[in-house]
Protein backbone atom coordinates (compact mmCIF):
# COMPACT_ATOMS: atom_id res chain seq x y z
CA UNK A 1 0.00 0.00 0.00
CA UNK A 2 1.51 3.71 -0.97
CA UNK A 3 0.83 5.46 1.97
CA UNK A 4 1.48 8.93 -0.07
CA UNK A 5 4.56 10.52 2.12
CA UNK A 6 7.20 9.57 -0.48
CA UNK A 7 9.45 13.15 -0.54
CA UNK A 8 8.30 14.21 2.46
CA UNK A 9 10.53 15.24 5.81
CA UNK A 10 10.19 13.87 9.60
CA UNK A 11 11.56 14.52 12.33
CA UNK A 12 11.99 11.25 15.09
CA UNK A 13 13.36 12.04 18.40
CA UNK A 14 15.11 9.61 20.86
CA UNK A 15 15.71 7.53 17.94
CA UNK A 16 18.84 6.28 17.83
CA UNK A 17 17.72 2.60 19.24
CA UNK A 18 14.73 0.91 19.84
CA UNK A 19 11.20 2.25 19.31
CA UNK A 20 12.23 5.54 17.84
CA UNK A 21 15.11 3.88 15.14
CA UNK A 22 12.02 1.21 13.97
CA UNK A 23 10.08 4.51 13.26
CA UNK A 24 12.42 5.95 11.84
CA UNK A 25 12.99 2.90 9.19
CA UNK A 26 9.26 2.28 8.65
CA UNK A 27 9.19 6.06 7.26
CA UNK A 28 12.51 5.73 5.25
CA UNK A 29 10.72 2.50 3.58
CA UNK A 30 7.87 4.68 2.55
CA UNK A 31 10.78 7.36 1.07
CA UNK A 32 10.36 9.88 3.67
CA UNK A 33 13.59 11.61 4.40
CA UNK A 34 13.95 10.90 8.31
CA UNK A 35 16.20 13.00 10.59
CA UNK A 36 17.16 11.35 14.08
CA UNK A 37 18.25 12.69 17.17
CA UNK A 38 19.99 11.29 20.19
CA UNK A 39 22.47 11.67 23.06
CA UNK A 40 25.60 12.00 21.02
CA UNK A 41 26.87 12.29 17.61
CA UNK A 42 28.71 8.88 18.03
CA UNK A 43 24.72 7.43 18.90
CA UNK A 44 23.48 9.19 15.84
CA UNK A 45 26.31 7.29 13.56
CA UNK A 46 25.50 4.08 14.78
CA UNK A 47 21.92 4.62 14.49
CA UNK A 48 22.10 6.04 10.82
CA UNK A 49 24.47 3.10 9.25
CA UNK A 50 22.03 0.36 10.74
CA UNK A 51 19.17 2.43 9.40
CA UNK A 52 21.32 2.39 5.51
CA UNK A 53 22.34 -1.24 6.31
CA UNK A 54 18.32 -2.35 6.36
CA UNK A 55 17.19 0.57 3.81
CA UNK A 56 19.27 1.13 1.53
CA UNK A 57 17.88 4.05 0.25
CA UNK A 58 17.18 5.69 2.95
CA UNK A 59 17.44 9.66 2.78
CA UNK A 60 18.71 10.13 6.55
CA UNK A 61 20.55 12.57 8.97
CA UNK A 62 20.86 13.55 11.92
CA UNK A 63 21.71 16.19 15.06
CA UNK A 64 22.55 15.31 18.90
CA UNK A 65 20.34 17.58 21.48
CA UNK A 66 19.55 17.27 24.76
CA UNK A 67 15.63 17.76 24.64
CA UNK A 68 15.56 18.75 28.10
CA UNK A 69 16.39 22.50 27.42
CA UNK A 70 15.19 24.95 25.59
CA UNK A 71 18.70 25.02 23.96
CA UNK A 72 18.29 21.54 22.52
CA UNK A 73 15.20 21.94 20.95
CA UNK A 74 16.91 25.48 19.12
CA UNK A 75 19.94 23.68 17.67
CA UNK A 76 17.34 21.49 16.18
CA UNK A 77 14.91 24.09 14.99
CA UNK A 78 17.88 26.25 13.53
CA UNK A 79 19.30 23.20 11.95
CA UNK A 80 16.23 21.63 10.41
CA UNK A 81 13.73 24.67 10.44
CA UNK A 82 11.47 22.99 7.54
CA UNK A 83 9.67 19.22 8.64
CA UNK A 84 6.29 17.91 7.71
CA UNK A 85 6.29 15.00 10.27
CA UNK A 86 7.02 15.30 14.09
CA UNK A 87 7.28 12.06 15.94
CA UNK A 88 8.21 12.98 19.66
CA UNK A 89 9.36 10.46 20.89
CA UNK A 90 12.00 11.03 22.98
CA UNK A 91 11.70 9.95 26.75
CA UNK A 92 12.87 8.64 30.31
CA UNK A 93 11.39 6.89 33.03
CA UNK A 94 12.63 5.02 36.35
CA UNK A 95 11.29 3.43 38.90
CA UNK A 96 10.62 5.70 42.07
CA UNK A 97 8.83 5.32 45.05
CA UNK A 98 6.63 8.03 45.30
CA UNK A 99 7.72 9.76 48.33
CA UNK A 100 11.44 9.71 47.07
CA UNK A 101 10.59 11.28 43.96
CA UNK A 102 12.37 14.92 44.45
CA UNK A 103 11.66 18.09 42.58
CA UNK A 104 14.41 17.68 40.80
CA UNK A 105 12.96 14.35 39.73
CA UNK A 106 9.81 16.12 38.51
CA UNK A 107 11.61 18.65 36.56
CA UNK A 108 13.56 16.29 35.00
CA UNK A 109 10.95 13.99 33.91
CA UNK A 110 8.75 16.85 32.80
CA UNK A 111 11.24 18.94 30.27
CA UNK A 112 12.47 15.89 28.57
CA UNK A 113 9.08 14.05 28.33
CA UNK A 114 6.61 16.70 27.89
CA UNK A 115 8.40 20.21 27.22
CA UNK A 116 10.46 18.24 24.72
CA UNK A 117 7.48 17.77 22.46
CA UNK A 118 5.79 21.27 23.63
CA UNK A 119 8.86 23.16 22.73
CA UNK A 120 9.40 21.30 19.54
CA UNK A 121 5.69 22.01 18.03
CA UNK A 122 5.77 25.34 19.19
CA UNK A 123 7.68 26.46 16.59
CA UNK A 124 6.92 23.35 13.53
CA UNK A 125 2.68 22.97 14.28
CA UNK A 126 2.46 26.84 13.29
CA UNK A 127 4.37 25.82 10.30
CA UNK A 128 2.25 22.59 9.11
CA UNK A 129 -0.91 24.77 9.34
CA UNK A 130 0.65 27.30 7.09
CA UNK A 131 1.15 24.73 4.75
CA UNK A 132 -1.79 22.90 5.17
CA UNK A 133 -0.69 19.76 5.97
CA UNK A 134 1.25 17.75 8.65
CA UNK A 135 1.40 15.08 10.84
CA UNK A 136 2.12 15.29 14.61
CA UNK A 137 2.49 12.00 16.71
CA UNK A 138 3.35 12.02 20.32
CA UNK A 139 4.37 8.47 21.65
CA UNK A 140 2.64 8.44 25.00
CA UNK A 141 2.14 4.95 27.01
CA UNK A 142 -0.17 3.01 28.15
CA UNK A 143 0.98 4.18 31.43
CA UNK A 144 -1.09 7.74 30.71
CA UNK A 145 -4.25 5.63 31.17
CA UNK A 146 -2.60 3.05 33.83
CA UNK A 147 -0.46 5.09 35.80
CA UNK A 148 2.29 2.82 37.57
CA UNK A 149 2.33 2.99 40.85
CA UNK A 150 5.92 2.53 40.87
CA UNK A 151 6.53 5.93 38.92
CA UNK A 152 3.77 8.03 39.18
CA UNK A 153 5.80 10.81 37.69
CA UNK A 154 6.25 9.16 34.16
CA UNK A 155 2.47 7.92 34.26
CA UNK A 156 1.64 11.86 35.16
CA UNK A 157 3.60 13.08 31.95
CA UNK A 158 2.67 10.26 29.76
CA UNK A 159 -0.87 11.23 30.47
CA UNK A 160 -0.05 14.81 29.94
CA UNK A 161 0.66 14.01 26.33
CA UNK A 162 -2.69 12.80 25.71
CA UNK A 163 -4.02 16.28 26.66
CA UNK A 164 -1.48 18.01 25.09
CA UNK A 165 -2.03 16.27 21.97
CA UNK A 166 -5.76 16.10 22.33
CA UNK A 167 -6.16 19.62 22.72
CA UNK A 168 -3.39 20.40 19.79
CA UNK A 169 -5.38 18.75 17.77
CA UNK A 170 -8.28 21.01 18.23
CA UNK A 171 -6.49 23.98 16.26
CA UNK A 172 -5.91 22.12 13.64
CA UNK A 173 -10.08 22.33 12.32
CA UNK A 174 -10.38 22.41 8.95
CA UNK A 175 -7.23 22.07 7.90
CA UNK A 176 -5.06 18.44 6.94
CA UNK A 177 -2.58 18.71 9.55
CA UNK A 178 -3.27 15.93 12.37
CA UNK A 179 -2.27 15.76 15.55
CA UNK A 180 -2.20 12.05 17.40
CA UNK A 181 -1.18 10.01 19.88
CA UNK A 182 0.11 6.27 20.31
CA UNK A 183 0.10 4.43 23.12
CA UNK A 184 2.50 1.53 23.50
CA UNK A 185 2.58 -1.36 26.22
CA UNK A 186 5.38 -3.65 26.93
CA UNK A 187 7.77 -3.57 24.10
CA UNK A 188 10.77 -5.26 24.10
CA UNK A 189 12.87 -2.35 23.58
CA UNK A 190 16.79 -1.92 24.28
CA UNK A 191 15.91 -1.40 28.02
CA UNK A 192 13.15 -3.32 28.62
CA UNK A 193 15.31 -6.26 26.53
CA UNK A 194 18.34 -5.67 29.15
CA UNK A 195 16.31 -6.19 31.78
CA UNK A 196 15.24 -9.69 30.91
CA UNK A 197 18.18 -11.02 30.23
CA UNK A 198 19.33 -9.27 33.65
CA UNK A 199 16.57 -10.76 35.42
CA UNK A 200 16.57 -14.41 33.32
CA UNK A 201 20.39 -14.86 34.58
CA UNK A 202 20.06 -13.21 38.29
CA UNK A 203 16.85 -15.93 38.30
CA UNK A 204 18.65 -18.78 36.43
CA UNK A 205 15.40 -19.00 34.14
CA UNK A 206 14.84 -18.34 30.55
CA UNK A 207 14.23 -15.48 28.82
CA UNK A 208 10.75 -17.22 28.06
CA UNK A 209 9.87 -17.99 31.59
CA UNK A 210 10.54 -14.33 32.49
CA UNK A 211 8.21 -12.99 29.99
CA UNK A 212 5.94 -15.44 30.79
CA UNK A 213 6.17 -14.64 34.41
CA UNK A 214 5.95 -11.01 33.88
CA UNK A 215 2.50 -11.33 31.93
CA UNK A 216 1.26 -13.51 34.91
CA UNK A 217 2.66 -11.28 37.41
CA UNK A 218 2.71 -7.42 36.03
CA UNK A 219 0.68 -7.18 33.47
CA UNK A 220 -2.03 -10.17 33.51
CA UNK A 221 -4.51 -8.23 31.68
CA UNK A 222 -2.33 -8.17 28.43
CA UNK A 223 -4.20 -10.31 25.93
CA UNK A 224 -1.31 -10.69 23.50
CA UNK A 225 0.59 -11.75 26.66
CA UNK A 226 3.74 -11.14 24.97
CA UNK A 227 5.82 -8.05 24.35
CA UNK A 228 5.31 -6.03 21.42
CA UNK A 229 8.11 -5.52 19.70
CA UNK A 230 9.25 -2.51 18.36
CA UNK A 231 8.50 -2.95 14.41
CA UNK A 232 4.66 -3.43 15.83
CA UNK A 233 4.74 -0.25 17.52
CA UNK A 234 6.10 1.38 14.58
CA UNK A 235 3.80 0.45 12.28
CA UNK A 236 0.98 2.25 14.04
CA UNK A 237 3.11 5.03 13.88
CA UNK A 238 3.92 4.90 10.10
CA UNK A 239 0.77 4.71 9.40
CA UNK A 240 -0.44 7.37 11.48
CA UNK A 241 1.81 9.59 9.62
CA UNK A 242 0.37 8.88 6.37
CA UNK A 243 -1.77 10.20 4.22
CA UNK A 244 -3.73 7.14 4.52
CA UNK A 245 -4.63 8.04 8.16
CA UNK A 246 -6.08 11.39 6.80
CA UNK A 247 -9.26 11.19 9.10
CA UNK A 248 -7.27 10.40 12.29
CA UNK A 249 -7.15 13.28 14.34
CA UNK A 250 -7.13 13.83 18.34
CA UNK A 251 -6.96 10.17 18.87
CA UNK A 252 -5.00 7.87 21.26
CA UNK A 253 -4.15 4.91 19.33
CA UNK A 254 -3.55 1.56 21.34
CA UNK A 255 -0.63 -0.69 20.55
CA UNK A 256 -0.80 -2.14 24.14
CA UNK A 257 -2.06 -5.53 23.65
CA UNK A 258 -4.72 -5.03 25.35
CA UNK A 259 -3.66 -3.86 28.95
CA UNK A 260 -6.01 -1.24 28.88
CA UNK A 261 -9.14 -3.08 29.68
CA UNK A 262 -11.53 0.01 29.15
CA UNK A 263 -13.35 0.74 25.68
CA UNK A 264 -12.64 4.45 25.62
Amino acid sequence: MDFGISGKTALVTGATVGIGLAIAEGLAREGVHVIITGRSQERIDAALNQLKKKVPSAKASGIPADHGTAEGARAVTDKFPEIDILVNNVGMYKPVEFADITDADWEQIWDVNVMSGIRLCRYYFSKMLKKNWGRVIFISSESGVNVPAEMVHYGVTKTAQLALSRGMAELTKGTNVTVNSVLPGPTMSEGVETFVEDMAKSQKKTRDQVQKEFFENVRPSSLIARFASVEEVANMVVYTCSQAASATNGAALRVEGGCVRSIT
